[in-house]
């Protein structure tokens, strides 16, 4: 059952993506939800290799799973490996939007969330967003969905949520969330053409650190700047006008600081 919310409006919305092998990891980022209360975010690749009904029931169910009443989850690649990621649909059913599509949005608090599916139409995604954040009246936004524009790690980039990010800065969003690199990195604020924005440009986290082997950095990207390679969460505390970041790991150093809204 979700927890409630902390006292003068503030939320607790924590996660990360590549999540639930055979090796066990799982089970050592599941532990620290267990300390964190609010709403679970998870950011694709929930069950690997395939994302089989299987690999749900046995990876990620054991340990990421117990806390499914309180999750949002967007889908990953991974999950696309079964046909039309239904093992997904079914696993999350109405928590994961409109069956088969992958992509909704709500509010978290004073808060607009989107979820977006990366798999999917990014034309067709990219009308819906218009809409969406042209009817929201909400002073904050976050968008997450699973590949990364940008990043410092090995996968390769799916720059067609390039249109996303265009409309979401045009839009004075606040935070991206994506995962898909098996890795923790942190972006400054950035424009729609990759240029630090400390006024108006979209802060990006990158964590794909909830279980399954770690990725190494190919090279630094421009606003890049910290990264970590450990399992972990991402601890966001989202206020009427201002968020807070924490990436919390399993062992080592983490990651702290704070953000305004525009």
């Amino acid at each position: 059952m979700p927890l409630p919310p902390l006292a003068g409006g503030a939320e607790i919305f924590v996660g990360a993506g590549d999540i639930a092998t055979y090796d066990g990891n799982a089970e050592s980022t599941a532990r620290l939800l267990d300390r964190i209360s609010g709403t679970v975010f998870t950011l694709g690749d929930h069950a690997y290799p395939r994302g089989a009904e299987a690999e749900f029931s046995q990876c990620y169910d054991p340990t990421w799973g117990r806390h499914r009443g309180r999750t949002r989850p967007t889908p990953g690649n991974h999950e696309y490996e079964s046909p039309n990621a239904r093992p997904y649909y079914d696993y999350f059913g109405a928590s994961a939007g409109p069956y088969g599509l992958g992509y909704h949005s709500y509010e978290l608090g004073s808060w607009l969330v989107v979820s977006l599916n990366s798999n999917g139409s990014a034309s067709a995604q990219a009308d819906w967003l218009k809409g969406v954040l042209g009817r929201s009246r909400n002073r904050c936004t976050l968008a997450y969905w699973h590949h990364p524009l940008y990043s410092s790690g090995p996968s390769a980039k799916v720059t067609a949520v390039r249109s996303w990010w265009n409309i979401l800065h045009a839009n004075n969003a606040d935070v991206v969330l994506s995962a898909h690199d098996h890795m923790y990195e942190r972006f400054a604020p950035q424009d729609d053409g990759g240029h630090g924005d400390p006024a108006r440009g979209l802060r990006q986290f990158v964590v794909g650190t909830g279980g399954a082997a770690l990725h190494s950095s190919t090279g630094l990207t421009p606003n890049s700047e910290v990264r970590i390679f450990a399992f972990g969460v991402l601890k966001l505390t989202l206020m009427a006008d201002a968020y807070d970041w924490e990436f919390i790991p399993v062992s080592g150093p983490g990651d702290r600081g704070t953000g305004r809204c525009h």
